[in-house]
């Protein structure tokens, strides 16, 4: 199943070739490793995923037409979870996020070992990264000045809506 995004493609391959849940968990921690700090500016309700145990952000912005996140949490596997999401829909373009089928989760052998609880919230990070996405693909982030493209739009804060369990 392709989701649209080569990078996401890549790592929900990578964890549906492992049929150990202990490695895919090891690749989820890697990952959170690698995300970058958040700003402080940006933990804030207004970024804060609802629906989620541990505490969560995620910040869309748009850049030249392209989505670029930032975002942290307090727990781990779900800053892992999060990182994947960040790393699978960096700088596509807002109506490829907004519409990404989150079918995709099933082919990673991830929601075999993930609690509900973390499973639900994943979902919740995804549907705040696609509300996010919509918002900024119908121009809520107000105009881009083409004639300074170093500006950048402020970050769009998006209420979200929890997915049910």
């Amino acid at each position: 199943m392709a989701t649209g995004s080569p990078a996401l493609d890549r790592m929900v391959e990578r964890l549906k070739a492992s049929s150990d849940p202990k490695r895919r968990y090891e690749y989820v921690l890697w990952l959170a490793k690698k995300l970058e700090p958040l700003p402080d500016e940006f933990r804030q309700d207004a970024f804060k995923v609802k629906g989620c145990v541990s505490q969560v952000y995620v910040v869309a912005e748009l850049q030249d037409g392209r989505l670029h996140w930032q975002g942290d949490s307090d727990a781990a596997i779900t800053k892992g979870l999060l990182a994947l999401l960040i790393e699978g829909l960096e700088g596509l373009e807002p109506a490829q996020a907004a519409s990404l089928d989150p079918a995709f989760l099933a082919e990673t052998g991830l929601q075999a070992s993930l609690t509900p609880s973390r499973a639900n919230g994943f979902l919740n990070i995804l549907a705040m990264m696609k509300a996010q996405a919509r918002a900024l693909q119908v121009g809520v982030a107000g105009p881009q000045s083409p004639a300074d493209p170093a500006s950048s739009p402020d970050p769009v804060p998006v209420p979200s809506t929890p997915v049910e369990p």
